[in-house]
């Protein structure tokens, strides 16, 4: 819903598109601040704990927004935003590596992704359920924005009584990463226990893997945030009215689910890193096609590319906390940072786009899925 709100900002407060990707930097930027907080917590009380962290934070995140927003101020809006954002980083700190080590390191990938498919399904209804509140269009600025309390409220709920479930849940804490076992049984090779003492710093494939995670974040969010401005760009797509635009999010988004669904099952038969690879080396192709803007195969196009990022993050997550022992908190602490690239990229891309136009725009994360494509084919091998 947050990408359906950047369009309903650029319209009701007239803000130009790099003044409305400031949500993405609010929300992303909050991941740079609470990841490694996130991880501490982590550290000290388990990944249960830092679940229902998470939860809380989210819940407040939205109920301040539920209670502040007939206030009508954009700013207060963003930092309500950066609270719930904190939810959102340390969630993603806690539950992705406790993913990674639910299981055999050789399916940490394949499993991260296939849960990672379920945000999929929110992000298809996140659209529909904003042009249901929100309208097409008409109504006055007040209105719409008031118009904002009861599903945030209704949001906090559900997660408040999400964050209670998990506190009686009775999860396993996962504590091979101290000992060298799981579950009892030795997992850890003479090679894997000698890169354990290795600083995170002389982890190559860890490094690299904080440096992809920036570019896939940044490039991921741009084309999010800026593809209803692309489809119902009037001087270039006349036929594509605005009130389109969330629809044509939620296909995005459905696509999305499909390929990490699709992704999570080939990945028993071709390794991540070869479909990463592939996956990045398509985008590269696709987006000068998308920047033709010729209608409805340039949308095609940039679906395709919807299609191709659905494995990324949680695959290239993965690849970067690979066989790093008791530093694996710590490193997911710091690839979780590294989604500030969601608050860094869309400004960028919305300035070149306000310059230029909106088509060009989508020529600039090219250079960011050329350091995915190197991570995919060289980057991501561990070194003793």
């Amino acid at each position: 819903m947050i990408d359906t709100l950047d369009k309903h900002f650029q319209q009701i407060l007239q803000l130009k598109k790099s003044e409305s990707s400031l949500i993405q930097f609010s929300l992303y930027g909050a991941y740079f601040g609470m990841a490694l907080p996130a991880g501490m917590f982590m550290r000290r009380f388990g990944y249960k704990k830092g679940i229902v962290m998470g939860l809380s934070f989210f819940a407040a995140g939205a109920f301040l927004i539920a209670a502040t927003t007939s206030f009508e101020s954009f700013g207060i809006f963003l930092t309500c935003l950066f609270i719930l954002g904190c939810g959102l980083a340390t969630l993603e700190t806690a539950a992705n590596p406790y993913a990674t080590k639910l299981g055999n390191k050789e399916s940490s990938a394949r499993r991260i992704n296939f849960s990672q498919s379920f945000n999929g399904l929110a992000w298809v209804i996140g659209p529909l359920i904003g042009l249901y509140i929100y309208g097409n269009q008409g109504a006055a600025p007040g209105e719409k924005l008031t118009s904002m309390i009861l599903p945030f409220a209704l949001i906090g709920f559900v997660v408040l009584i999400v964050a209670l479930i998990f506190l009686r849940l009775p999860l396993p804490e996962i504590s091979e990463e101290e000992s060298g076992h799981a579950h009892g049984v030795v997992t850890s090779s003479a090679e894997e226990l000698s890169s354990w003492h290795k600083p995170l710093i002389k982890q190559k494939h860890f490094v690299l893997g904080v440096i992809a995670q920036f570019s896939y974040v940044a490039a991921q969010t741009g084309i999010f945030s800026y593809l209803i401005n692309y489809v119902t760009d009037k001087t270039q797509n006349p036929h594509f009215d605005v009130s389109y635009g969330p629809y044509f999010l939620s296909i995005g988004f459905a696509l999305f689910m499909i390929g990490r669904m699709f992704g999570s099952y080939i990945m028993s038969f071709i390794k991540p890193a070869r479909i990463l690879a592939l996956n990045s080396g398509l985008a590269i192709l696709l987006l000068p096609f998308v920047s033709l803007n010729i209608g409805w195969a340039s949308l095609i196009a940039l679906y395709t590319i919807f299609l191709l990022m659905s494995i990324m993050f949680p695959t290239i997550f993965a690849l970067g906390i690979k066989d790093l022992g008791p530093q694996t908190k710590k490193a997911a602490s710091v690839i979780v940072m590294s989604v500030v690239g969601g608050a860094v990229f869309p400004p960028l891309m919305g300035h070149i786009s306000d310059i230029y136009s909106m088509s060009i725009g989508f020529l600039a994360p090219i250079p960011l899925f050329g350091f995915i494509f190197y991570y995919a084919l060289k980057g991501h091998h561990v070194k003793a």
